[in-house]
């Protein structure tokens, strides 16, 4: 959807530049556009008739009446009321009451629960200061509970074990009374999931609320489901007074239907979002920061909430304060500089969280082919000795040979790499008198480009 919106609206914009005001005439063929984009996204017919009829009279309205840039207005309008439609702002758990504050998990099989369980889990820990305890409660797919052993242990929480023979409502009970021994903050159930509704599941599910009488009723759901996540959303909020969602796989949905339809559908905020597979993949859920993406405006802030989070700051200080001392700029430090990429998701990462029009000045071809010559470049200097490393003006024809065969590269690549360096060296010798900002001036202008490009 992300594409698809931003591209219908940006043509709105040079549509629209010769027109004075919006008017009922006009305003109906742009939203056909605003329209045609959520259907293309899967979201479910009746949110985009609400959707539509909602920008529609705040757009004839006296807020844009009289706009320079009717088209313009009309896009701040969608921005606004897609906000609106995922959820204004960030909304947190609730976890006040007496501990152990119990989270239910529900939904349906495949849709993520058990990893989402740890990532939550590893969550609280980190940014509520949280001791906490899972359980699964899933006694009929056979390997559920030893998978959230195994997460449960990558998110640095503790897991109370449970066999299939037992009944959910029975592991529940213990579970519970053992947080309330052990002076856990929270508990995290995990539920069963099955293929698709039926009353067995519900039934149960709904004996587990009433016996743990949770704080938090989570429902997750696949956001690459299109209208299926929408029925089972309708079946989920008809059984269970459901507290929030959480979007799973939202770094591969390509459309973005369900983040709008899951929110008017249950009427629960969105909570939390999955982006990826790893541990540390899920992110709270900020409404007005979705629809910019989903407007082609970008992330800025979660852009730089990944840096924050991802770069070593005590390794950049060190670096500053040894090119400050006049020592040398080496390929270990160049190297560090790769690996600091790599952590941040590489060149792809960073991207998909810039302005579009920013990000489609390098189409992807020339990003896969960035992150290969990445790759490519650590590689090289993987296969230096650590003297090579240190004293690159060492590495002569005969060297040249055996790194670029240790790399499984031609020896121009390994040229090509220490030119880029001595050009990165040249800069950082900028950086003691010149300062950052001259630094980055001068990058746009490097021969070749910047490493890797």
């Amino acid at each position: 959807m992300a594409s698809t919106l931003a591209d219908r609206l940006s043509r709105l914009v040079k549509t629209m530049r010769g027109q004075a005001r919006i008017t009922e005439d006009n305003v109906q063929e742009m939203l056909r556009e605003v329209r045609m984009a959520l259907l293309e996204a899967d979201v479910a017919l009746p949110v985009v008739r609400d959707f539509i009829q909602r920008v529609k009279d705040k757009a004839l309205g006296q807020e844009v009446v009289g706009s320079l840039t009717p088209g313009q207005a009309l896009v701040g309008l969608v921005h606004k009321e897609l906000a609106a439609t995922m959820g204004e702002g960030v909304a947190d758990l609730n976890l006040a009451t007496q501990p152990p504050a119990v989270i239910l998990m529900a939904g349906l099989q495949g849709a993520g629960k058990t990893t989402t369980t740890a990532k939550l889990a590893k969550h609280l820990i980190e940014k509520r200061k949280k001791k906490v305890l899972t359980v699964s409660g899933d006694v009929y797919r056979p390997a559920a509970i030893e998978q959230l052993k195994t997460v449960t242990a990558q998110a640095g929480a503790e897991w109370f074990p449970s066999t299939p023979d037992q009944k959910p409502l029975d592991i529940a009970r213990a579970a519970i009374d053992h947080a309330r021994r052990h002076y856990f903050d929270v508990l995290l159930v995990d539920t069963a999931g099955r293929l698709a509704i039926d009353e067995v599941l519900m039934a149960e599910i709904q004996a587990l609320h009433a016996e743990l009488k949770p704080v938090e009723t989570l429902f997750v759901v696949d956001a690459m489901q299109g209208q299926d996540a929408i029925n089972t959303a309708k079946a989920f909020k008809a059984a269970l007074p459901l507290t929030g969602v959480v979007l799973t796989k939202l770094d591969g949905d390509s459309r973005g239907g369900a983040a709008l339809s899951v929110r008017a559908i249950t009427g629960v905020p969105i909570k939390f979002a999955g982006v990826s597979e790893k541990i540390d993949g899920l992110e709270a859920f900020d409404g007005e920061r979705h629809a910019g993406r989903v407007l082609g405006m970008g992330d800025i802030v979660a852009l730089v909430e990944e840096v924050t989070k991802s770069v070593d700051l005590d390794s950049a200080k060190q670096l500053a304060d040894k090119l400050k001392a006049g020592d040398a700029f080496t390929l270990d430090d160049f190297l560090m500089q790769l690996s600091q990429m790599q952590k941040m998701g590489g060149l792809s990462s960073l991207m998909d969280k810039l302005p579009a029009q920013l990000a489609a000045k390098a189409g992807a071809d020339q990003m896969d082919r960035a992150e290969r010559d990445m790759r490519r470049m650590r590689g090289i200097i993987h296969s230096m000795t650590p003297l090579e490393r240190r004293k690159p003006e060492l590495i002569k024809a005969t060297r040249k040979k055996r790194i670029a065969g240790g790399a499984g590269v031609h020896v121009q690549e390994v040229n090509r790499l220490l030119n880029q360096f001595e050009q990165m060296r040249d800069m950082m010798k900028k950086m003691r008198g010149g300062g950052l900002m001259k630094m980055m001036k001068r990058m746009g202008g490097m021969k070749g480009g910047l490493p890797g490009f």
